[in-house]
C-alpha cells in the first residue's frame, strides 16, 4: 500500500534528478539542466500526490515498471511546457497567405493533395491559426483535398485542442473580425468561453506523437510548422530532427520555425533561407522510410 499523500518527500538528491532527466532525454528528447530541478520537483511532486507514492526514488520505480507504462505520458505531459496563443509570430502566417498559400492552391488545381503538418501543436492554437488563415484567402479551400496534421506527446493538451474551447489568456492573439469570423462565444459561469466553429475543426486532425520515437506518417508535407520545440532538445537530437523534417517533406516544402531556434552547420545544408525563421529543401535524401500506419 502507498504511502499516504500527505507523507510524501518532497526533496530531491542529485543523482535523482540524472535519472529523471535521462528519462526524459531518452523518451522525448528533452533536456532538464540542473537548473530546472525546482521546475521538475514541483510538477512531478503533484505525480507523487495522485499516485499516493511515498518519494522521487519509489517514483522512478513505479514510472519504469512495465506494468504502468501509462505513467510515462503524465511523466512526459509534466514536464512538458505548453504555452503558445494564436497566430503567434504573424511574420509565418503573412507568408503562408501571400507566398505559400498560392503555391498550394495551385497544386491542389492539379488535383494533388496538400499537406500541412502543426509538430508540437500543443493546446491547438497553432493548428486552428493555420486553419483559420487558409479560410481567409480562401473560404471554399476545405472542400479540397487539403488537410492539417497537428501532432504533440501530450495527450492531455490534445483533448484541449480537440475541444476547440478556449478562454482568458488562451485567446490571445484573436483580433475582434477572426472572433466574428470562426468562433462562436458562450458565457459559463460568467467566464466567456470561445469555441472554434466547424469549419475550422473540419481542416485539423488531431494525433497524439512523440518526435522523439517512430513516425508512422505516410506521404509527405508541404509545409511543417515546428515552431519552439527543438529549443528543449540538445545539437545531436536537434540535428537528427531535422534531417527527418527534411526527408517528410515535398522537394517544394516549407519549414517554419520559432524566432529562437535556428538550424545547427549540418541541418543548414539541407534546406536554403526563405525569410526569418523560414526554410526550404536544398538537397533531398530518401534514406528515411515512413511506416503506412497513420494517413495525411
Amino acid at each position: 500500500m502507498n504511502a499516504p499523500a500527505r507523507n510524501i518527500e518532497t526533496s530531491i538528491s542529485e543523482s535523482t534528478f540524472k535519472k529523471i532527466a535521462a528519462i526524459a532525454h531518452d523518451e522525448a528528447g528533452i533536456i532538464l539542466s540542473n537548473s530546472k530541478q525546482s521546475m521538475v520537483k514541483s510538477r512531478l511532486t503533484k505525480r507523487l500526490r495522485a499516485l499516493e507514492i511515498r518519494d522521487f526514488d519509489s517514483y522512478l520505480v513505479f514510472l519504469q515498471n512495465g506494468q504502468n507504462l501509462d505513467e510515462m505520458k503524465h511523466f512526459i505531459s509534466a514536464l512538458t511546457t505548453n504555452v503558445s496563443h494564436f497566430f503567434r509570430e504573424t511574420h509565418h502566417f503573412d507568408t503562408l497567405k501571400k507566398t505559400i498559400l498560392p503555391e498550394l492552391q495551385n497544386k491542389l488545381k492539379r488535383g494533388e493533395k496538400v499537406r500541412i503538418w502543426s509538430a508540437g501543436c500543443s493546446n491547438g492554437q497553432e493548428p486552428y491559426s493555420i486553419a483559420m488563415a487558409l479560410l481567409d484567402v480562401d473560404e471554399t479551400i476545405a472542400a479540397q483535398d487539403i488537410k492539417i496534421l497537428a501532432t504533440d506527446i501530450d495527450p492531455e493538451v490534445l483533448a484541449h485542442a480537440v475541444s476547440g474551447r478556449y478562454a482568458g489568456a488562451m485567446t490571445s492573439g484573436l483580433t475582434d473580425n477572426v472572433i466574428k469570423n470562426y468562433f462562436s462565444i458562450e458565457n459559463v459561469r460568467g467566464e466567456e468561453i470561445f469555441q472554434i466553429k466547424q469549419q475550422v475543426k473540419d481542416l485539423v486532425s488531431f494525433r497524439q506523437l512523440n518526435l522523439h520515437a517512430d513516425w508512422p506518417m505516410r506521404g509527405s508535407f508541404d509545409v511543417i510548422f515546428c515552431r519552439n520545440v527543438v529549443i528543449y532538445f540538445d545539437d545531436a537530437t536537434q540535428a537528427k530532427l531535422y534531417k527527418r523534417f527534411h526527408s517528410a517533406m515535398t522537394e517544394n516544402g516549407w519549414l517554419l520555425l520559432g524566432h529562437s531556434e535556428r538550424l545547427n552547420s549540418d541541418s543548414s545544408k539541407l534546406f536554403k533561407s526563405a525569410g526569418v525563421t523560414t526554410y526550404r529543401p536544398n538537397l533531398r535524401q530518401q534514406n528515411l522510410r515512413l511506416s503506412p500506419q497513420l494517413e495525411t
